[in-house]
């Protein structure tokens, strides 16, 4: 894909989110109509709704051609036979939005041929627009940066859910980390991206739709991201869930993925 290509849609992107966040900011915390999604696959809000809305127009009215994948929206099988595809999480970490906390983040990507070709991750709460276009590095509110580069495991800091460092998990001894946690994983993301946690890890299977922005973002600040067996990371599968995700600078990210079980 030429350059040129995945600036303008990143350029897209970058605008569309920037629109979603004005929606959502109008009804975030808990004056925002809520419910539980069928089969308990947690809460939808009338604010993820309209920015899902929003977004199918604004992004499939720049590029009709582009296939459509969303947590909000009816999966379509059509998705597949398309070169290019839109792959976005109108609200990651819904729950957080619910509460009133600032931990909230529209992901919004393009993926082609199975890879990430422009990503953005907002958090229009914090002001923090992470954002890359293949080839041509990362940016926070417009600033390059770089992922951290500590190669020694022993002592990281380290964005993970409790469960993950569970003994069963890992071939040896747990991982004396310092671990934090953040209720969105496309932020989590993003921190190992700026180079404020040396690496994050999720071992559950993990939706595209939080995935493709971020894993992008990280690829062009120098790390490497796979999925918890060292595997490559390939967007826009019939089932669009990836078998977790482990992200930080080659050299630590080979020393976590050799320190799994």
């Amino acid at each position: 894909m030429p350059e040129t290509d995945a600036a303008r849609d990143l350029a897209l992107l970058i605008e569309a989110a920037r629109g979603a966040g004005e929606i959502a900011q109008r009804h975030a915390g808990p004056r925002a109509r809520t419910w539980d999604k069928p089969g308990g696959q947690g809460p939808v809000t009338e604010a993820d709704l309209e920015v899902n809305a929003f977004l199918d127009q604004h992004l499939r009215g720049a590029r009709p051609d582009y296939g459509w994948l969303s947590e909000e929206s009816d999966d379509s099988a059509a998705r597949l036979d398309r070169e290019s595809v839109f792959i976005v999480d109108p609200i990651d970490g819904t729950r957080s939005f619910i509460e009133g906390s600032r931990t909230w983040a529209h992901a919004l990507a393009v993926v082609r041929r199975g890879e990430v070709t422009a990503g953005v991750v907002y958090l229009p709460a914090r002001d923090k627009l992470y954002a890359a276009a293949k080839g041509q590095g990362a940016t926070l509110n417009g600033a390059p940066i770089r992922v951290a580069g500590r190669v020694d495991l022993t002592g990281a800091a380290v964005l993970a859910a409790k469960p993950g460092l569970a003994p069963q998990h890992w071939r040896g001894p747990v991982p004396d980390v310092s671990r934090g946690f953040r209720p969105s994983l496309a932020y989590r993301l993003g921190l190992v991206a700026e180079g404020r946690f040396d690496a994050m890890f999720t071992l559950r299977p993990s939706w595209e739709w939080d995935i493709a922005a971020g894993a992008l973002i990280l690829n062009e600040a120098g790390a490497a991201v796979s999925d918890r067996h060292g595997q490559t990371l390939r967007f826009n599968n019939p089932h669009p869930q990836l078998d977790g995700v482990v992200a930080a600078n080659p050299r630590l990210h080979a020393a976590i993925t050799g320190a799994l079980a």
